[in-house]
């Protein structure tokens, strides 16, 4: 255990030094908060059940931000440190892969759980959205998403040849499922082909279930469906994971 704080203690300072991972993974998702939420105000949506609009957009900020950091932010890191032939070296030292691998992904689960807390306050103080009332599930929502999102993160890198490609490849994926899965507004005015597809995205489905306990005061176990969908989409990321995941660089 002591190889693996001390590697996560490495992988916090190479994340904060990196700061267009930063600003892409941990600062966007908050200025969208400040921004849209100061436009949306005190409106409420009608087709919502009234539920304030900037607490609508707070929920799905978190989503978005647990698959930018997850899923995006985590696949490009790993495919760049594979083809600089990082990977092949750590499998040269003391360090296990496990260990590695764990302490990278507790990187990334601290990088977002400090993200989390910077929405959930600033909602509160500059929006005036209430704070959730079982604040244990949706910590437990949120994680579920993390181990999710960072599972098909991994799951991707098998499919990503080379560390030019790797930003592309990801957000390519990533930013028309967050705008498909309902991030910034309702998906409800969609036209039918948007909502077959967004009734598939795993984003859809922790967006929903975030927005459940957040702001319809839910437990998380009283949404079996929604928690369930988000699962299968990890155990999809962690097979696909094992299956293509490389420690050597695909290109020479």
């Amino acid at each position: 255990m002591n190889l693996v704080a001390h590697e996560l203690r490495g992988e916090q300072k190479l994340f904060w030094r990196s700061r267009e991972l930063a600003l892409f993974t941990f600062l966007l998702p908050i200025l969208f908060l400040l921004l849209l939420g100061s436009v949306y105000g005190s409106d409420r949506l009608k087709e919502e059940g009234g539920i304030k609009a900037s607490g609508y957009l707070l929920a799905g900020m978190l989503g978005y931000g647990a698959a930018a950091i997850g899923f995006t932010g985590l696949a490009i890191v790993v495919v760049i440190r594979r083809e600089e032939g990082i990977l092949k070296r750590v499998r040269g030292t003391p360090l296990p892969p496990w260990a590695y691998l764990g302490a990278l992904i507790g990187s990334f689960t601290i990088v977002y759980a400090l993200q989390a807390v910077a929405l959930v306050l600033i909602g509160r103080l500059a929006l005036g959205v209430h704070f959730p009332d079982h604040a244990f599930s949706l910590v437990l929502a949120l994680l579920l998403g993390t181990v999710a999102f960072a599972a098909l993160g991994l799951g991707l890198t098998g499919s990503i040849r080379s560390a030019e490609g790797s930003s592309a490849v990801a957000n390519a994926i990533f930013l028309p499922m967050a705008f498909i899965s309902g991030s910034f507004w309702s998906p409800h005015a969609y036209p039918r082909f948007l909502e077959a597809i967004a009734n598939v995205l795993p984003m859809t489905y922790f967006i929903r279930l975030v927005r459940d306990v957040a702001l319809r005061h839910a437990e998380i176990w009283n949404r079996p469906g929604s928690v369930g969908v988000v699962a299968a989409w990890g155990a999809v990321g962690l097979v696909a994971a094992l299956r293509g995941f490389r420690w050597m660089p695909r290109e020479s």
